[in-house]
């Protein structure tokens, strides 16, 4: 049986870009919010946040391009899937359906194309809620020495075109479970169906995957430098929930974000990685409490 974000929800081939079209779920009326998944997950992992905003809100689930059910362009150069690119499909899906003017969450790497989003079309984006990541710059800096091991996935994928990805489709399956199964502390919160979802649809993508994540040790480096360099921050208001990693690899998470973004509510929350699946309650309350500012 295919899996649907939601009974109510209608599905979209929506054209962002030459050759790209995003597959999207749209469900609800109101306002929009745009909810953008990551890795290695597909716009499935916002059903219960879906579920609840729909009741008042328009609520629009993309999978990303290169995810899920989404096109995968051939990766040209790194601007194909540069965070600022894959900001722009957004922009451009919820504009196509109507919504010019739109709340915006992100997890993991829809995170990082949400806070692109919200630094690129300020006039677009009204509140930003971001989900377990940091700043693609202050990642790479705070991530030094043996503590780097936790994220040993960034520097494989990291690696040139025709490197990672042999090695990942020969364990597609092991190399993405790992990461879902790693990163869970309650494994019920993640059904073996949407599991096995996860699972097939990452390994029919692994090349446009290690092309997002190439990118983020390239372009969209570059990206965030000249931000910083001409003090560009995010204008609206922007909630950030995180796990406790600071501790552990010596950096204040809410300090970083904060040089980012002035509007700034910084919440560490006692959830595994995958927090839209393990406490969706919370990520409601946020995104709410959110929307109010």
């Amino acid at each position: 049986m295919t899996l649907t974000l939601l009974p109510e929800a209608t599905y979209h081939r929506v054209p962002v870009a030459p050759d790209v079209e995003l597959n999207v779920a749209v469900a609800g009326r109101g306002p929009a919010v745009v909810l953008l998944h990551g890795f290695p997950q597909t716009h499935l992992m916002w059903r219960h946040i879906a579920a609840d905003l729909m009741a008042d809100h328009t609520v629009i689930c993309p999978d990303l391009r290169g995810y899920g059910a989404s096109v995968k362009p051939a990766e040209e150069g790194e601007e194909t899937y540069s965070k600022r690119t894959m900001a722009a499909d957004i922009v451009a899906a919820a504009w196509a359906l109507g919504h010019h003017r739109f709340a915006l969450a992100g997890h993991d790497r829809g995170a990082l194309v949400a806070v692109r989003a919200g630094l690129d079309h300020p006039g677009v984006v009204s509140h930003l809620l971001v989900l377990d990541v940091l700043p693609t710059l202050d990642m790479w800096d705070i991530l030094r020495g043996a503590d780097a091991k936790v994220a040993w996935h960034l520097y494989l994928m990291a690696q040139p075109a025709g490197i990672p990805e042999p090695m990942i489709e020969a364990t597609a399956d092991s190399f993405f479970a790992s990461f879902i199964d790693g990163w869970t502390a309650d494994p019920e919160a993640i059904p073996p169906r949407y599991r096995e979802e996860y699972l097939k649809a990452s390994g029919q993508a692994v090349w446009s995957i290690a092309a997002d994540y190439r990118a983020s040790a390239g372009i969209d480096v570059q990206h965030d430098l000249a931000d910083r360099k001409a003090g560009r921050a995010l204008s609206m208001p922007v909630t950030v929930m995180q796990q406790d990693w600071g501790a552990a690899l010596g950096y204040d998470a809410a300090a970083l974000w904060s040089a980012w973004a002035p509007d700034l509510t910084h919440m560490t929350v006692n959830t595994g990685h995958f927090m839209a699946e393990e406490d969706p309650a919370a990520v409601v309350a946020a995104m709410r409490e959110l929307m109010e500012r």
